[in-house]
């Protein structure tokens, strides 16, 4: 029996799994199916795909909201803010607005939630979009807060949209999976098997159309489809492209992520920048894309056209397994221990189709094996690859290569390089003084003069540094059931607001 009819199979035994959803189930309650279970329910780790998809703008809602086509900062919880100084911002705050625990949106509570994402208590992901800056806030009466940064933060607003507000009554030194937030859904129950979203009463704004949504996940693609096909379910944000065969239920959208492997240059023989260059060097990148479709781009840095900094001149590396292996001999000559086992860390997954991850790490590492490393590949599910994903890193670790995705739908690379390229950075492995100080420099820079700072920097880590293996943009493929007037944009990766759903008459 070939691979598709048991993949025919098991969807049908999953969709009969749920037979009697679509009878029992109300007019204005809908169920969506992601690729993975949620790590946590954590608001301050919205940035993770899994975690945003459910919380982000349904249970918790920002300060600002990105718009997808401009990339500007539009009211959220802030209706208004102006810059004082190069270090300060004031906002205005929403009024009317209440916790769905009863607590009051204010000042206070805004200070409570950027204090707990920033003060180093528990591992918060969103943080990371901050890089190294440090923030004082301070309440000026109930529904204004002034922000200072320790250094200048053109683009605060912007920032801000990553920053979730939560009840003062959150815990401050430890993650939760009970969030409370002032979004339009609150959290009915979460298990191993779903989450359970219901519409809150109190909301500010308008109310949805949807009054209860429930989240499964499925790993395969093809049962993901099918469950929407057969209206066992109403949504599923992610399927590979060879299931989305129906023009009337599958909607192709640029989306903002970059897929990648994060070199760990902290040890030998990853900390020579002849073997980082030589590993990029022996990826047959032609043959390498064929397992993620034909619309999938080359990448040359961790942003997609359109993100403020990126580089449309910036050449990707091409394959030349020659050089490579002339450059880990060169390395060798010098001392280098070329012999040492690389780990290659790969996540269960990360891509639409089940199998993908596996196959395209499996043919990377064999490539590099050709070409004279010693590749090792692990396989992980999601929470124990976010422990190598984000510092603290595992002290056990030795050298290591990260499969990872990358998503940046904010307009501005102020989301992207100090994470991966400071030395504070939460997902950089390596330490770089001078290139900190490009990177200071060109976070305080704003018009024409920031857009070129961002482009010499990532020219600088591409071309000189090579800390990462850039490798494809990806393209988006969503399946929207036949109740549901909704389409995907390039911020569906990381959100989909419940609020902005219809239901068809």
């Amino acid at each position: 029996m070939g691979n598709k009819s048991v993949r025919v199979i098991a969807g049908a035994m999953v969709v009969a799994g749920w037979a009697g959803y679509a009878a029992a189930q109300s007019a204005s309650e809908i169920k969506i199916v992601l690729p993975e279970q949620p790590a946590n329910l954590e608001p301050c780790g919205t940035i993770i795909t899994n975690v945003g998809q459910i919380l982000s703008r349904n249970v918790v809602e920002p300060l600002t909201i990105i718009d997808p086509k401009s990339g500007q900062p539009t009211p959220g919880l802030a209706t208004e803010w102006k810059q004082t100084d190069p270090n300060t911002w004031q906002l205005k705050l929403r009024e009317g607005v209440k916790f769905q625990d009863g607590a009051a949106f204010d000042a206070e509570a805004v200070k409570f939630s950027i204090e707990r994402m920033t003060g180093g208590k528990l591992t918060c992901s969103n943080i990371a979009k901050f890089g190294d800056a440090k923030l004082t806030v301070t309440p000026l009466d109930e529904l204004t807060v002034e922000i200072k940064s320790d250094k200048p933060q053109p683009i605060l607003p912007t920032l801000l949209s990553v920053v979730m507000i939560v009840s003062p009554n959150t815990p401050a030194d430890k993650a939760v999976n009970d969030p409370v937030g002032t979004g339009p859904f609150k959290l009915s129950s979460f298990t191993p098997q779903t989450v359970v979203l219901e519409a809150f009463d109190g909301y500010w704004g308008e109310k949805p159309a949807i009054a209860k949504a429930s989240y499964v996940w499925r790993p395969e693609s093809s049962i993901r489809a099918a469950m929407v096909e057969t209206g066992e379910a109403d949504l599923t944000p992610s399927i590979a492209i060879q299931d989305a065969t129906n023009p009337e239920t599958d909607f192709a959208y640029l989306n903002s992520e970059t897929t990648a492997i994060r070199i760990d240059a902290g040890f030998a023989p990853l900390d020579d920048v002849r073997i980082r260059k030589a590993l990029n060097l022996a990826i047959d990148w032609d043959g390498l894309a064929q397992l993620f479709g034909e619309d999938v781009q080359r990448a040359s840095q961790m942003v997609v056209t359109g993100i403020n900094g990126h580089d449309d001149k910036l050449a990707p590396w091409t394959f030349d397994a020659e050089k490579a292996r002339a450059l880990i001999a060169e390395a060798k000559a010098a001392g280098v221990p070329v012999d040492t086992e690389i780990e290659l860390i790969g996540r269960n997954g990360i891509y639409p189709n089940g199998t993908e991850a596996m196959e395209a790490m499996e043919a990377m590492m064999a490539m590099w094996q050709d070409v004279g490393l010693n590749v090792k590949l692990t396989m992980l599910d999601v929470n124990d690859w976010l422990r190598y994903l984000q510092k603290p890193f595992p002290e056990s670790r030795g050298p290591n290569l990260l499969q990872m995705m990358h998503d940046n739908n904010k307009g501005d690379a102020a989301f992207t390089i100090p994470i991966f390229y400071t030395s504070a950075g939460s997902y950089s492995t390596f330490s770089d003084a001078a290139l900190d100080k490009e990177v200071a420099d060109a976070m305080a820079a704003t018009g024409e003069d920031r857009t070129a700072k961002f482009k010499a920097i990532f020219a600088k880590v591409h071309d000189d540094l090579a800390v990462d293996i850039p490798m494809f943009h990806m393209i988006g493929y969503t399946r929207v059931g036949s109740r549901l007037e909704w389409k995907p944009d390039i911020t569906t990766n990381s959100e989909i607001p419940l609020a902005n759903i219809a239901l068809k008459d």
